[in-house]
Formats: C-alpha cells, structure tokens, sequence
C-alpha cells in the first residue's frame, strides 16, 4: 500500500450528516470495515451511500477507468478506491464546535504567513507572538496570539506592535471550524466535503 494514499484524509459525517471530524484512510478503512461507517460517494452530481461490501466491488469497477483525483490503496488482490467521506452509522452526538489551540493549528489559520511582514515562510520558520506580550498580561489564546517570523519576533521583542511601530495584518480570532479542514477543502479531490462544511467554501 502507498504511505501518501493511506495519509489521504477522509470527512467524518455522524448520522444526521454533519461533519465531526478528519480522519486518515486507516481509520476510515476500520471504521467502514468494521461497519461502523458507511462511504458517502460523490456521484453525477449525487451523494450515493455504500457499505464496505459494496464498495469493494465499486472500485473494482472504477479501478478499470481511473479518473483524475482518485487514489487507490492496493488490497489483497485487487485496487480499493480511497473514499473521500464516510459516514457513521452508529454516532449520533452533536460535532463539537472548539478547535484545539496548538502550532500546528494556529499556522494553518494564518496561512503560515507572518501577520507582520505578510511573508509565507515554512513551520519551521515561525513562531508564535503574543500580541499584548505575556509581560503586560496578554494571554495566550487565538485571540492574542499570532504566527510570525523570527525576524519580525525579534525586532517587536516584549512590545506591542503600536509600541514597536509595526502594522498587525489581520486581528486574530478563534476559527469555527479547524483550519486545515478549511485548506483540505481547497485541495480539488476534497471539493465534496464544501456540501457538509458550506463555512469553510
């Protein structure tokens, strides 16, 4: 099996399909196998639900006329199409509404852009500001605390950027939904997930 098909992700809907969260295509493929899921296909303009069994015999078909933007995992004597969203059959609970406030996170909300210089820099790059610095009772929360470069971290020091003459780019705020599902959402195999996440289109 290739390593970059089973870090593939997959949209996790509960019963009433709503979104709840991304998985990698291991979990994915537990859960429909399992049947605690189902695979929500995106078809014709349709969403058309198959269980594991049927799904199976599915990419059997596809794998003969592969399309652009499909992956497929090798199984034991045939291709398995990678679903894009599965559905779980057994999981009614309401998605939880907060995004865990981490580096991972907070650089995908600021697009791994310095909210000082506007400059797109690699995670390993960055780091994190408090915007009212920690020495003057600013807390570190998504409100108060933004990516920025090293040079730009330096030079603004233990200041704020009116102290340091320096321009914030975007006030930061607590995102509704989790940023890297919003920038999955731009990747064109994921275009499906836009119907379950209309705030992150």
């Amino acid at each position: 099996m290739s390593e970059s098909m089973l870090n593939c992700h997959v949209l996790i809907l509960n019963r009433f399909y709503m979104a709840v969260r991304v998985v990698d295509v291991r979990r994915a493929m537990t859960l429909l196998y399992r049947q605690c899921a189902e695979v929500v296909s995106h078809e014709a303009g349709q969403f058309i639900s198959y269980d594991f069994e049927s799904w199976c015999e599915i990419s059997q078909l596809n794998a003969l006329d592969r399309q652009p933007g499909e992956d497929f995992i090798r199984a034991v004597g045939f291709d398995l199409q990678v679903p894009r969203i599965a559905r779980l059959t057994r999981f009614e609970r309401m998605p939880m509404q907060t995004v865990r406030f981490n580096r991972k996170n907070l650089f995908a909300r600021d697009e791994n852009r310095c909210q000082y210089c506007g400059n797109d820099f690699p995670a390993s790059k960055l780091s994190l500001d408090h915007v009212v610095p920690r020495s003057q009772g600013g807390p570190t929360t998504w409100e108060n605390i933004v990516a920025c470069c090293l040079r730009c971290n330096s030079r603004k020091g233990g200041r704020t950027p009116k102290q340091a003459a320096m321009k914030l780019r975007t006030q930061p705020a607590r995102p509704k939904f989790n940023p890297l599902v919003t920038h999955s959402v731009g990747d064109p195999r994921y275009e499906c997930w836009k119907t379950f996440l209309p705030a992150a289109g």
